[in-house]
């Protein structure tokens, strides 16, 4: 296959992904709301229509997706999953392909919206106030209770994708919830992501994303707030070194 075959064949699946995504998403969030309201599908049940809308976009994209190192995880354990943010596609190569079953959180406002908060409340979604004082303190303390209860999350503590495709700073906030509930927290690598969609870009190209998980990191010895920025730059560090050994490989 030449070079210039391979790139029509990328800008063909680009294109073809940036049309069928918005019809994608509204019949599989319709699907999801009538699991929900018509054949009271549970929690759980529904974790697969989101799974396979992820999977589709990876398809039609090209994107391939390898894990490594999920025998590091037990089963039927809570953890906060930390990882780099490259691109949408972390999301997607993580809701589809990720091996142990986990929730998002959300920000509350999207909970006051009819059906749709409905269904996020049914598909287990974690509903996180981003204000400040004790509204958000509550929230964040009902969220750390999902997770003692054996609820999984993930968690981009860069709070935002990289613009440069670099590894940057860990807020704090993110900690504070682990510390919170007291379950691991498990650092989760992405590569080639950045690749496939680098921020600000609009078609996605086909590639390889590998899903690096490393060992998880006790937190039940830690005090609230007070070893918070310690725990980012800890948890930083093992990340940085999961994609070191990617480089080196």
């Amino acid at each position: 296959m030449t070079a210039s075959s391979l790139t029509a064949s990328s800008f063909f699946r680009g294109g073809a992904l940036l049309l069928l995504a918005p019809l994608l998403t509204i019949c599989y969030s319709l699907a999801i709301l009538l699991a929900i309201f018509l054949f009271r599908v549970d929690e759980k049940g529904l974790q697969r229509l989101p799974r396979q809308w992820s999977r589709q976009f990876c398809r039609i994209a090209g994107v391939r997706v390898t894990i490594e190192g999920a025998e590091k995880l037990k089963a039927d354990t809570g953890y906060i999953y930390c990882a780099n943010h490259l691109s949408q596609f972390d999301i997607f190569s993580f809701q589809g392909y990720f091996p142990r079953d986990f929730r998002w959180l959300a920000k509350e406002e999207l909970f006051k919206i009819p059906f749709l908060g409905r269904a996020m409340t049914n598909a287990g979604a974690i509903a996180i106030n981003r204000s400040q004082g004790r509204e958000a303190l509550k929230s964040l303390q009902r969220a750390a209770a999902r997770i003692q209860s054996g609820t999984s999350i993930l968690i981009f503590p860069e709070g935002t994708r990289s613009a440069d495709g670099e590894l940057h700073p860990f807020k704090g906030g993110a900690m504070l919830l682990a510390i919170k509930a007291g379950v691991p927290i498990v650092p989760i690598a992405f590569t080639g992501s950045y690749a496939v969609l680098p921020k600000g870009a609009i078609l996605a190209r086909p590639g390889l994303i590998t899903i690096k998980i490393g060992e998880p990191i006790s937190t039940t010895d830690l005090t609230t707030g007070k070893h918070k920025q310690d725990l980012a730059l800890f948890v930083h560090s093992k990340v940085a070194e999961l994609l070191r050994q990617d480089i080196e490989e």
